[in-house]
């Protein structure tokens, strides 16, 4: 997995209705004008255009398995009602900006960044590696997501919990997540590698359309769960 830094600051707050082609503004509204009517989910499939991603040996690009499981996971979460916002629908470049920007537009309960892997085993989930701060009205586009760290390592720990509970081995961490920092909403990477024996011999490929199928109806069941905890007083 390849986190590719091309965010750039805006010196005026003019910039921060940025355009498509725009440069990314220098500062990130915090609070929202106002509330989402409905629980709504960003998903944001890795690379895409130019930019594949990891190449894997057997031919696959990182770029068309995280843009198949943004696909499966959004039909899904449909399919049960949940309102769905997608970085891209096609094997198009997006900046990292920009994926931030539609997230942030989106006024998103959650947040899900999709990559894939051939190291390691299972899923491994990653959360801004920011350490947590207080919501202000504007807040440094870069650490955007600061005041959201709680939330989203409590987003991280519902997918644990219900991904470990569907029988998936998986592992958390934290780091600096370009796009994910830019987040103002709950925001967790998920890597998919592939899943493997006791032996550490792969059982099931990431390109596989099983594994594929069983690790999207497991995220939309955690999802579900969030939903539920994220309308509770």
């Amino acid at each position: 997995m390849r986190w590719i830094s091309r965010l750039a600051a805006a010196a005026a707050l003019s910039a921060l209705s940025i355009s498509l082609a725009g440069a990314p503004p220098a500062l990130a509204q915090q609070v929202p004008a106002a509330p989402s009517p409905r629980f709504m989910v960003v998903l944001d499939a890795a690379h895409g255009g130019d930019e594949p991603g990891g190449r894997f040996s057997d031919g696959q690009v990182e770029k068309a398995v995280t843009l198949a499981l943004s696909v499966r996971l959004r039909s899904l979460l449909a399919a049960r009602g949940i309102q769905v916002v997608t970085t891209r629908e096609s094997d198009a470049n997006v900046e990292p900006a920009r994926r931030a920007e539609i997230a942030n537009h989106a006024n998103a309960q959650a947040c899900l960044s999709l990559h894939a892997t051939e190291i390691g085993a299972g899923i491994h989930l990653y959360a801004s590696s920011l350490a947590p701060a207080p919501a202000v009205h504007w807040t440094a586009w870069k650490t955007a997501q600061a005041p959201w760290v709680t939330r989203s390592l409590a987003l991280a720990g519902v997918l644990n919990s219900t991904l470990l509970h569907a029988g998936d081995s998986v592992t958390l961490g934290r780091t600096s997540l370009p796009t994910v920092d830019s987040m103002t909403c709950p925001a967790v990477a998920i890597e998919i590698a592939p899943e493997r024996g006791s032996n550490g011999k792969v059982t099931a490929a990431i390109d596989d359309p099983s594994y594929q199928a069983r690790i999207a109806s497991t995220l939309a069941a955690a999802l579900l769960e969030w939903r539920t905890e994220a309308r509770e007083p």
